[in-house]
């Protein structure tokens, strides 16, 4: 590697880093905690690549971009920054940054990304700028530091001005709609219609007509795509057809597998090739444990501004969180936060308010292929083990067997009661047991026995 590069950092930390790697790999390093200084040095020529941080001491570095390019067309700049939000993302391709990580970065994928740069320092920036008529104050709960989302969020910047279809995978509840809603919204399409397909507007000779004059060369997206008959699948493909190359730009969601159901006859070749001209996968909650601090900052910070009393997790709280599979991914955190804002007694929500609300929750998915005679032992032996899991290698409080046996005592009477139609007699016959001894039981567990004709 072969250049001199321009390093702004106010931390002390990472100039150091940066300036032994970059030294040892045969660069010439010029460190400073200041913009000014780095505007200096690129308006008297110095650098072959620029490296900066965003928030600094006299300013911030996004807005130093197009000042740079303006001096020094052509000249590379790289931003990295603390401030892990799509918007910093989107930001920087904006303003033309050649690349962006997110901070803490991983050295040797910069120092890749920065051979590479300096490699190809004399191409024109692959990006073009966007209006400035930009809002940038979007309120998106897509935040998150780890590697899969800020490979998505570059991936949103690079696709957003294209005229690309967008096909946006991921399970419920991780965030499709909002991917494609902020693709529109930070698009040069931004002041065009975003309008929302469902199955219903396709009907009828002029459905389809309707929908497009609708948005008006805006976004159409269709949501969950896989899950439309193949009737509907059919009118798409034809709409599409009739849109030509300067129609609407065309997006879809889904959380099953259309290559998949593709395959099996289930969805529609013509339109999976119409729909996927660029793929962007929304990883689930459980595969970014990293980023669910930050989420759940962001949903006790909305909440908070909804009007709820202000709340934060607590150390023990934050690890149960960490744990949990998250099937509803981040809508099911949200949900769980706002639960948690609303019945916490302290400030700090604890460790056994969140215990008591994941207990609630589902396992990580539906137990699959298991027969008859095993399912219940397996789903029986699936939430005991998360009950342990979720006190983080600690034993629970004494007391388990009890307390698992009432758990399952009590809705087996109370269905036997009910499929018997409240004859306690019949009730303790199907369920084995005295009917004393049943009677007892109602009595310890209150349960509420109603007497009605069943016939069984």
């Amino acid at each position: 590697m072969d250049g001199t590069v321009l390093v702004a950092d106010d931390d002390r930390t990472i100039r150091t880093v940066l300036t032994q790697a970059l030294t040892r790999a045969g660069c010439r390093v010029h460190a400073t905690s200041s913009l000014v200084t780095l505007m200096r040095w690129v308006e008297e020529g110095k650098g072959d690549l620029v490296i900066s941080d965003v928030v600094m001491p006299d300013g911030n570095g996004l807005e130093q971009l197009p000042k740079i390019a303006a001096l020094r067309p052509g000249l590379p700049v790289i931003v990295i920054s603390a401030q892990n939000t799509i918007m910093t993302a989107i930001q920087a391709a904006e303003a033309e940054a050649y690349d962006y990580l997110p901070k803490p970065f991983d050295l040797p994928d910069l120092m890749k990304r920065s051979a590479r740069a300096l490699e190809n320092r004399r191409r024109a920036p692959a990006q073009k700028p966007v209006s400035s008529g930009a809002d940038q104050s979007t309120d998106l709960p897509l935040v998150g530091r780890t590697a899969a989302m800020q490979t998505l969020y570059r991936l949103v910047a690079r696709v957003m001005n294209t005229s690309l279809p967008a096909l946006v995978t991921g399970e419920s509840g991780t965030g499709k709609s909002l991917i494609a809603r902020a693709i529109h919204d930070l698009s040069d399409r931004r002041n065009l219609p975003f309008v929302v397909v469902r199955p219903t507007d396709l009907q009828g000779v002029d459905g389809p007509s309707t929908v497009i004059a609708k948005a008006k060369g805006g976004t159409l997206l269709f949501d969950e795509i896989g899950d439309l008959p193949d009737e509907a699948q059919g009118r798409i493909v034809r709409m599409i057809d009739a849109m030509g190359d300067t129609g609407s730009r065309i997006m879809a969601t889904s959380q099953a597998d259309l290559m998949a159901r593709m395959e099996a006859g289930q969805f529609r070749q013509d339109l999976f090739y119409r729909v996927s001209g660029v793929t962007l996968a929304v990883p689930p909650l459980r595969e970014r444990v990293d980023d669910i601090a930050l989420l759940a900052e962001h949903f006790l910070a909305r909440a908070e501004r909804d009007g709820l009393p202000l709340r934060r997790l607590g150390a023990g709280a934050l690890e149960l969180a960490r744990t949990y599979s998250w099937p509803g991914n981040v809508r099911q955190l949200e949900n769980i936060m706002r639960r948690l804002v609303a019945t916490s007694s302290e400030d700090e929500i604890s460790r056994s308010e969140m215990e008591a609300v994941l207990l609630t929750q589902p396992a990580v998915e539906p137990l699959r292929g298991a027969t008859d005679g095993d399912k219940l032992s397996a789903s029986v032996a699936k939430h005991l083990r998360r009950y342990f899991d979720l006190h983080g290698g600690m034993l629970p409080p004494p007391g388990v067997y009890q307390r698992i046996l009432r758990e399952v005592e009590t809705p087996l009477i109370e269905i036997a009661l009910d499929a018997t139609g409240g004859n306690q007699a019949k009730c303790a016959d199907l369920l084995g047991i005295n009917r004393n001894t049943l009677r007892k039981k109602i009595t310890e567990l209150d349960i509420r026995v109603t007497r009605r004709r069943k016939l069984m």
